[in-house]
Formats: structure tokens, C-alpha cells, sequence
């Protein structure tokens, strides 16, 4: 119980870099002064929290002294694989890049030769940062599904032809030395605006992510849903599922555009689909009606995910959305304001993710911060 309400105390603090006072920490968690007190004592003792100034009540009375979380307390690495690049980020503890490096993803090559190269770039990306690698707490791995969670494997991901059933996260774990986590990609990045990107203010919301494959992470009661065996997040049957080959090949069938953009490989369908976006922003026909029609169809998924689990803000974001963004937000913001389900109950936000293209990867290093930082309310199961 001590553990968790540290990390109630930790969570509060993080979730306002401006800083709070133990008063305010008390109102916010429902902890007793006492408590409060105590464990920011220890939280300071141990460097990942610090008084940051002082704060007038405006009653005249003494004032309060603030509370913040110090940044290089401690680091989390995160790798994010995709099928047409490989991204490395260090995060401080407020979630800030403070390194990051990415690569092209090998293709046709040996899934082993794959996993020691990323190792070897994972270790590297830690010693040039210059962080004392006594204060890194681990590494996360976001990977697109099927995975095996229990036992960290990659399992025969469609993009990703050479990967049958690959023990990707026990390899990483033993050629680079961190304790190492595996998720699905779009699981890491929900969990990364949970912890410091548009979403971090709430408790309830939807991240849709466009990448080579799409998915959608659900967040109720500030829990990332992860479903039985953590492969939550796929998005087909609600109608949403979007892929850059998809649409790519329903471009050059609808004569958006021309055969010679047809992929041979995920890096080409990116290529292609810049084009395609490219043409759609400057509202060239028949460009702009393919991506108006998958706006639609995602537009009509997040609004049925949205009613079933009653949130109130959607977020967008992944390594295709900013060329996306524009045309895609068009069409899905009136069919959110005017869906019959989401009631007018509350507003729904719909927004794009703050932290850029890089959001997976950034969820990687994420879910090593919220596992070994976060109030975890699981942990207070007796076993």
C-alpha cells in the first residue's frame, strides 16, 4: 500500500510540471496530510522529486512550497519496429526525447542478424547519450501484433513476412543487459499520450493509429486495455481498419494514381502514399474522394468505439497521420459532432497526438516508465 500511494503522490506531481504543493497533492488524491508529507520526503531523499518555489495562497497566510519531478532522475529506452523503419528513443522522466536515432527496417534479411543490429543500436543510442546507465530503468519494445505477451514474441505480423514466431523480447533483454518489455505498437502509444501526450489530462479515451498497419488503444479509468492475450486493438470489425498498402492500391485502382507508384515493400507504400495525400491536400480528383471514403470509414469506427466505452477525447497520431492529418480531421470532426452515438452527454475531443510521428516509439520507453513509476492498481491484489 506504502508503494502505491508513493505512486499516487509521484503520478500527481508528474502530471503537472508546473509543480503542487502538499496541500494541493492531498486535495487531489484524498491521501491525509501526514501521508503526503512522508512520502514526499522520501520521494525527494531518493531524487525524483524537488521544491521548485514557493506559492502564495493569496490569503495572506505562509506560503506553499511546490513540488516537481526531476527530469534526469531516471531514463526508459524504447524501440518502436515497424515494417519500413526501426525507431530508438531515450526518454527522461517526464517523457522528453533526450536522444533518438532511426533506420530503415531490413527486409529479406535474417530475423537474427535483425535482432543483434538492433541491439547494437539500442546500446549505442544509451552510451552516446552521455545518461549514466545506472539510471536507466529498462527498455520497451513496441511491435505491430499478433504477439505472444506472455511469452515476448513476435508472431508472423503481416507486414513483416520473415518474422514467423520470433523471441524478440528475451533477445533484446540478453544482448543489450535492461530489464525489456514488449507491446503492441498501438497499445505503447496510447500508454505514451496517457503519460505526457494529449491525453494525459484525462481518463478515458481512444488513440487511433495510422502506421503502415492502423489500431485503436482504448484507455477506461485511466487503464490502457490490453484484452486477453494483449492483443487489444485491432480494428477490422468496426469497419476502421486502414493500412498505407490498402489504400495505396485502392488509389492506383481508382486512377488517384498511376501504376508505377505501386509498392514492392512498405517503404514504397509510404512513398506512394505521400503522393497520394500530397494530391488529396490540393484537392485533386480522384484523390481527394479515395481518402475522403477511408476517412469515412474510420470516422464511423472511432465513433462506435467511442460510444461503447464512453470516452471523451480521441486522439490520432502515428507515423503516416501528419500527411493524413488534414484531410482525414476534415471528415471525422463533423461525424464525431453530429454522430447519434456520442451523446451530447459530455463533449468529445478530437484531437492529434503532441508528440509527433515518433508516438510508438515514444510509447515503447513509456511503458517502462508507467510500470516501474505508476500507481498500478493491480498491485494490490493479495496473492
Amino acid at each position: 500500500m506504502g508503494d502505491f500511494n508513493e505512486s499516487v503522490i509521484l503520478d500527481a506531481i508528474r502530471r503537472h510540471p508546473e509543480g503542487l504543493s502538499r496541500v494541493e497533492l492531498a486535495q487531489a488524491t484524498g491521501l491525509s496530510a501526514q501521508t503526503v508529507s512522508n512520502i514526499c520526503r522520501r520521494l525527494i531523499d531518493q531524487g525524483l522529486a524537488e521544491e521548485s518555489g514557493k506559492q502564495w495562497s493569496g490569503g495572506g497566510g505562509k506560503p506553499r512550497t511546490l513540488l516537481r519531478v526531476v527530469p534526469g532522475a531516471c531514463y526508459a529506452l524504447g524501440v518502436h519496429l515497424d515494417p519500413a523503419v526501426i525507431t530508438y528513443v531515450l526518454l527522461d522522466l517526464l517523457g522528453t526525447v533526450v536522444a533518438q536515432h532511426g533506420e530503415p527496417t531490413p527486409l529479406g534479411v535474417d530475423t537474427d542478424q535483425v535482432m543483434t543490429e538492433m541491439a547494437r543500436s539500442v546500446t549505442a543510442l544509451a552510451e552516446g547519450s552521455g545518461v549514466d546507465r545506472d539510471r536507466i530503468l529498462g527498455l520497451g519494445i513496441a511491435a505491430p501484433g499478433p504477439l505472444d505477451a506472455q511469452h515476448g514474441y513476435v508472431v508472423d505480423p503481416p507486414e513483416l513476412p520473415d518474422w514467423g514466431s520470433v523471441p524478440l523480447r528475451e533477445r533484446l533483454a540478453a544482448e543489450t543487459g535492461f530489464p525489456t518489455l514488449l507491446d503492441k505498437d498501438v497499445i505503447a502509444a496510447a500508454v505514451a499520450e496517457r503519460w505526457v501526450g494529449a491525453a494525459s489530462q484525462t481518463r478515458d479515451f481512444l488513440f487511433f493509429y495510422l502506421g503502415t498497419g492502423s489500431g485503436m488503444g482504448l484507455v477506461v479509468e485511466d487503464s490502457v486495455l490490453r484484452g486477453v492475450s494483449g492483443n487489444a486493438g485491432e480494428v477490422g470489425g468496426l469497419g476502421a481498419a486502414c493500412s498505407t498498402k490498402a489504400l495505396v492500391d485502392e488509389a492506383i485502382k481508382e486512377g488517384a494514381l498511376g501504376h508505377e507508384f505501386t509498392p514492392i515493400g512498405p517503404q514504397d507504400a509510404r512513398r506512394s502514399l505521400d503522393e497520394l495525400a500530397r494530391r488529396a491536400r490540393a484537392g485533386e480528383e480522384p484523390a481527394a474522394s479515395v481518402v475522403r471514403r477511408w476517412a469515412i470509414r474510420i470516422g464511423r469506427g472511432v465513433c462506435a468505439a467511442a460510444t461503447l466505452v464512453d470516452s471523451d477525447t480521441i486522439v490520432f497520431g502515428g507515423p503516416l497521420w501528419p500527411q493524413m492529418s488534414g484531410p482525414f480531421l476534415e471528415v471525422i470532426e463533423p461525424m464525431v459532432a453530429s454522430s447519434p452515438f456520442v451523446k451530447a452527454v459530455h463533449p468529445t475531443v478530437v484531437t492529434t497526438t503532441t508528440i509527433g510521428e515518433h508516438v510508438a516509439a515514444v510509447g515503447a520507453a513509456c511503458l517502462v516508465l508507467d510500470q516501474s513509476l505508476s500507481a498500478q492498481p493491480k498491485s494490490l491484489l493479495l496473492r
